[in-house]
């Protein structure tokens, strides 16, 4: 019965960001703040998209979909931490746990995918513009689309059951705000190698080389840029990557360290900031950059704010 106990624990407790006090429930009522806007800033952006005829292109529709994880990204966290903070109730079921880093698995893994891909999709805009829409056409998006959430789903399906499945003895006591892969690894105290093993294959898979191919791309792109006579087009090409690349340092930064820097140089705090930065800010900061720093983006939600104030209001609503 012990073993059992201990190979499947009945609950975890997650410590979260910080210890109760004033300034913690400031930092928690901010990171509430941020993720209603990162709802609201993504909900935006797929219902602009989605409405308005002059987005209806493949670089949109792939934002779309980013918004959307993002969405659905976020909504595995905060949520959880933020009852678990203003209740005082730290505890997390195995299930629970077992829930949240299965989905949270597959929807990091599917955004690396994805912002690898758009990548592409910028390379193919502006080194091969007049064969963009065969390059880029409806079936290459879905397989774009497909491929990330395949990418996703088999990190999650590789990595969960392997996790899981670990002996938990050392502590039940997760010195984290979510169940994350690396700090669930130093709680379990089993044999590691094989999870380590197929961590290291799904770190090279899912970030390496979605990496190399924002590399590649973004390499070409400013060779491409750097030999081009309008220097109009050169601003507008840089302006519209700069964005993209501003996401990536951002995303594939806080990801490498977490995943790909040796356990020798974590500390339990420094893993909380550097997870935050892809887990909590991102979500927020994605539909931000892309919808500020574009004007196709800002001349929709014109438009849509404009036919807001043209609806007619019927005789009566007043009452």
């Amino acid at each position: 019965m012990d073993g059992d106990n201990k190979t499947n624990p009945i609950n975890f407790f997650l410590m979260g960001f910080f210890s109760h006090n004033v300034a913690s429930g400031f930092i928690y009522i901010i990171i509430f703040i941020i993720f209603f806007i990162a709802l609201i800033a993504n909900g935006a952006m797929i219902f602009l998209i989605n409405t308005d005829t002059r987005l209806q292109t493949p670089m949109y529709f792939l934002l779309s979909h980013l918004s959307f994880i993002d969405i659905i990204y976020i909504s595995t966290i905060v949520p959880k931490m933020l009852v678990s903070y203003f209740s005082d109730q730290g505890t997390i079921s195995f299930v629970a746990c077992t829930a949240q880093y299965f989905l949270y698995q597959t929807f990091v893994g599917a955004e690396f995918f994805l912002l690898g891909l758009m990548a592409y999709d910028r390379y193919v805009a502006i080194c091969h513009p007049l064969r963009y829409s065969v390059l880029m056409s409806r079936q290459i998006c879905f397989i774009i689309l497909a491929s990330s959430w395949f990418g996703g789903s088999l990190d999650s399906f590789l990595l969960t059951p392997i996790t899981m499945s670990l002996p938990f003895c050392a502590s039940h006591k997760i010195n984290h705000f979510f169940c994350e892969a690396p700090t669930m690894l130093r709680l379990a105290c089993g044999d590691k190698a094989i999870y380590e093993m197929v961590m290291y294959i799904c770190c090279v898979m899912m970030l390496l080389i979605p990496f190399s191919v924002v590399i590649t791309s973004y390499t070409k792109i400013l060779i491409t840029v750097h030999h081009m006579n309008s220097a109009e087009g050169r601003k507008k090409a840089l302006a519209t990557c700069s964005s993209h690349i501003m996401v990536v340092t951002l995303f594939y930064g806080a990801a490498l360290y977490t995943y790909m820097l040796p356990q020798l140089y974590h500390t339990p705090v420094k893993d909380k900031i550097f997870s935050a930065f892809y887990t909590i800010l991102t979500p927020m900061i994605n539909p931000l950059i892309y919808s500020l720093r574009n004007k196709d983006v800002t001349s929709a939600l014109k438009r849509a704010l404009g036919r807001c104030k043209r609806i007619p209001r019927v005789p009566g609503d007043e009452f």
